[in-house]
């Protein structure tokens, strides 16, 4: 097969890398790609939200499958155009895509399904927030209602930050996604990511992780789009998972298909559990990111045999084959970041790592620069090892940290704490 891979991030690197592995893939394109990926695939200058420049190319360069990576292009009816070309794409129509696109519509499927996720309330003007957010105290979840990129939640703690969250959200600090808001109670518990692929009517789990919001050692500091990330996630145990697939997951995808728009891609439930009762914090219709990287580490060459059956319907006859090991990713990001940060600084020690089946530094924003590998993004780097424990993927991949040169960028040192 020819297959072309849309997106720039730590994710699609991951999701080239595993896709590489596997005979059916006679030609790979990632567009656009970065530094890594271009090291192991072709890449394409492309607008990956512009669904016919995506037909286009895809009916140029005999493209036979394409798998989205970020949520943008999904949301833009990328895949609906690709699908009405004839074109077969893994990832969900634009409509089903509205289950991350908008946090409200995700509450009334909810709703609707009897899914337990939060109490909310959504607002279109910031007076009447403010005032539901003094009635109800803190802490309190306040969420951009769109797309923000991982970064359009705040958790507050005080009813202060709950106010100031307001205000910047309808002052335009996230755009058009905070031009609506949901409020939500503040629940207890401990969050991890469920992942499952989805053909419209079969759903087939393909594994947990837990990933690392806050910029800070400890769960400390502001929320980012993930410092790091291990797999699997211990407090989504074969019980709690089973509850989350039959309480959850699958009453949202009859929903779904009840009301035309059938979900076709990989879901990304993120659940808060406590007492062993998972309740949906949020759904996301693409990998994690940096889930998507030890989930591709763990999983290889059969994560395109699983994702090809998605998009062809075929998910009752698929299974997926795991080892029973373990694998952690330690974000490196530009010093800064989530705030102001500074590109081009030149990263070191990349050559000398030993990448294989165990060991990988997939790259997020980075490029490449008269030969030197440069940073060009606020998370630059995902390091990412395999164990047969979960220590030992942690030492593997903080000896590779520790081996890369790059004086402009920081890490978490305390990546999967929870587990170990």
């Amino acid at each position: 097969m020819n297959i072309l891979i849309l997106g720039s991030g730590g994710r699609e690197h991951s999701l080239a890398w595993a896709v590489m592995q596997n005979p059916k893939c006679d030609r790979l394109i990632v567009a656009p790609g970065n530094a890594g990926i271009a090291q192991i695939s072709d890449c394409a200058a492309l607008d990956i939200e512009d669904g016919g420049a995506v037909v286009s190319f895809a009916e140029e360069n005999a493209i036979d499958f394409v798998i989205v990576g970020p949520e943008a292009p999904l949301a833009a009816g990328v895949a609906d155009r690709l699908r009405d070309a004839g074109v077969l794409v893994f990832g969900p129509s634009a409509e089903a895509a509205r289950l991350e696109a908008s946090k409200s519509f995700t509450k009334e499927v909810c709703d609707a399904s009897g899914a337990p996720t939060a109490g909310y309330a959504r607002f279109t003007e910031a007076e009447p927030a403010k005032t539901y957010i003094r009635q109800q105290g803190a802490p309190i979840v306040v969420k951009a209602d769109g797309l923000a990129a991982g970064k359009g939640v705040i958790v507050a703690m005080d009813e202060q930050t709950a106010l100031d969250a307001i205000d910047d959200m309808f002052g335009g600090a996230f755009g058009g996604a905070g031009a609506e808001v949901v409020i939500e109670e503040f629940m207890e518990g401990e969050e991890a990511s469920l992942f499952v692929l989805c053909d419209g009517e079969d759903i087939l789990s393909i594994g947990t992780a837990q990933d690392h919001k806050r910029v800070g050692e400890g769960d400390t500091g502001l929320n980012t789009g993930g410092m790091g990330a291990y797999s699997p996630a211990p407090v989504l145990s074969p019980e709690v998972e089973a509850r989350a697939m039959d309480e959850i997951v699958r009453p949202t995808m009859a929903e779904m298909a009840r009301r035309g728009t059938p979900f076709q891609g990989v879901l990304y439930a993120g659940l808060m559990i406590k007492d062993g009762q998972p309740r949906l914090v949020e759904y996301n219709v693409r990998f994690g990111d940096p889930e998507c990287q030890v989930l591709m580490m763990r999983l290889g060459a059969q994560v395109l045999d699983l994702m090809h059956a998605a998009a062809e319907g075929r998910l009752s006859e698929a299974r997926v084959n795991w080892a029973d090991d373990h694998a952690m990713t330690v974000v490196m990001a530009a010093k800064g970041y989530p705030g102001s940060y500074e590109k081009g600084t030149v990263i070191n020690g990349l050559e000398g790592l030993g990448e294989d089946s165990v060991n990988m530094v997939f790259h997020a924003g980075t490029k490449d620069a008269d030969g030197k590998i440069v940073a060009a993004g606020g998370r630059v780097l995902n390091v990412t090892a395999r164990g047969d424990t979960l220590q030992e993927a942690r030492d593997r991949a903080y000896a590779m940290v520790d081996d890369i040169d790059w004086p402009d960028g920081f890490f978490r040192r305390d990546i999967g704490w929870r587990a170990l």
